[in-house]
């Protein structure tokens, strides 16, 4: 019989957590659509200099598609095997998948926790779900968009059809084959070079080895242009920047100023989380 209690105990308790874990996960997505509480503009550029920003972008992307695509691709296919070969396993760790994972259950378990904290440290835990969920859109949402609009776009990997050729576009043609640019692993590591750089900025410098690190790999592994890695790079930054400013636009971890001068709010401590987390553990 104390068994079955035991059971049923544990039972009633997964069903509250997940009841909780609902509820809060609702939460958390209304608070990120509430209407923006300070005037500032959702670009970090004026008009004018997003498109200069953007014809420059554009005629790098056209520069190194029509002369060095292809050469580069053609000098990577005599590397020796074991360059290939140690870059074939880096670039697996530019998969989204790695970060959105650890990152998307670690919020679902937050918001399962039951709330039997101290006021000042249920302020410390929101503080903390805030910068998880910051981290998951800042990658989630550059990354997403761009499996939607390289399908769209079209552009031939090296060597499909046969030759290498950087200008062979079929638009919505919808296969991998045909799903070059931009690089989603290159978009991801560097949408993870902004969002954590953003929250840690002595980690800057090890990120930016990773993300470029993550972008010569998929040359070097002949998955990717050139080109898709720089289309790739700019996506993840600007994705991830947009993500923060639309975060501060509803104070979420930051605050933005009139001008578009984005603040950082002061963050838990790692002291302060590990005493939270003692005190959720302790029976």
């Amino acid at each position: 019989m104390s068994v079955a209690n035991g059971f049923n105990r544990a039972e009633g308790w997964a069903a509250a957590a997940v009841r909780r874990c609902a509820a809060n996960v609702i939460t958390a997505f209304v608070v990120l659509v509430r209407p923006v509480r300070v005037k500032a503009r959702l670009l970090p550029l004026a008009p004018r200099e997003l498109a200069i920003a953007a014809a420059i972008v554009l005629g790098v992307y056209v520069i190194s598609m029509l002369s060095i695509d292809a050469a580069a691709i053609r000098a990577v296919r005599h590397a020796p095997r074991w360059v290939a070969a140690i870059f074939d396993a880096i670039t697996e760790f530019g998969k989204s998948g790695w970060f959105l994972w650890p990152l998307g259950l670690l919020f679902l378990a937050l918001a399962a926790l039951p709330p039997i904290l101290a006021p000042f440290s249920q302020r410390v835990l929101a503080a903390f779900m805030v910068r998880v969920g910051f981290l998951f859109t800042a990658i989630a949402v550059p990354s997403l968009f761009v499996t939607i609009v390289k399908r769209v776009i079209g552009r031939a990997r090296p060597g499909v059809g046969g030759s290498i050729d950087p200008t062979l576009f079929i638009p919505f043609e919808g296969s991998a084959a045909y799903a070059g640019t931009p690089s989603g692993h290159v978009t991801t590591a560097f949408a993870v070079l902004v969002a954590f750089g953003t929250l840690w900025p002595r980690a800057r410098t090890a990120l930016l080895v990773y993300a470029l690190l993550i972008a010569l790999s998929r040359v070097l592994v002949v998955a990717h242009y050139p080109s898709d890695a720089f289309a790739g790079a700019i996506v993840g930054i600007l994705g991830a920047v947009l993500v923060r400013r639309y975060f501060a636009q509803r104070r979420l971890g930051f605050s933005i100023e009139p001008n578009g001068a984005i603040y950082q709010y002061p963050g838990p401590s790692l002291q302060r989380i590990k005493a939270v987390a003692h005190r959720l553990l302790s029976p």
